[in-house]
């Protein structure tokens, strides 16, 4: 088998074409988060044991304590660029605070635009009507759909 083939290829992925996708049907549902105070030690045991690639640092918003909003991301590569010190540095220092939001109904192609104009690798999806975080895609998501969408 050629480095090209891929087993199972067909039929294997069955959202629609990039150009006709939204958002929730590429995205991951469910979000990591913690508060900005949390050690990058803790965000990676947090990546490592549930296989992500990004975790959604929130902060309290100031009219409510119970409802968080999102404030910034942090990424494996945010880990491994503060190594020496992670127990030091915290996921509100080291998290990206220019962060793309996009809402599940979004055109997934303007999404993608999106994170290639930002040079990110995970967008947040987050419900429009309270502003909550309910998904990540990644750039791995959207190559899937390029790879297998269809229609």
């Amino acid at each position: 088998m050629s480095s090209t083939e891929i087993p199972g290829a067909a039929g294997s992925y069955t959202a629609p074409s990039l150009e006709h996708a939204r958002a929730r049907d590429a995205m991951r549902h469910g979000v990591l988060t913690c508060p900005p105070e949390t050690s990058l030690t803790n965000v990676a045991r947090m990546m490592a044991h549930n296989h992500v690639h990004a975790v959604v640092v929130t902060q309290p918003h100031v009219e409510s304590d119970e409802d968080e909003q999102t404030w910034g991301v942090v990424t494996d590569l945010d880990v491994l660029r503060a190594r020496a010190d992670t127990e030091a540095a915290s996921a509100g220092g080291s998290a990206s605070r220019d962060v793309v939001m996009v809402a599940p109904d979004d055109p997934l192609e303007w999404v993608a635009e999106r994170m290639v104009e930002h040079r990110t690798s995970h967008a947040v999806v987050v419900a429009r009507e309270s502003g909550h975080p309910v998904g990540m895609i990644s750039t791995l998501d959207l190559a899937g759909v390029v790879g297998w969408g269809r229609g």
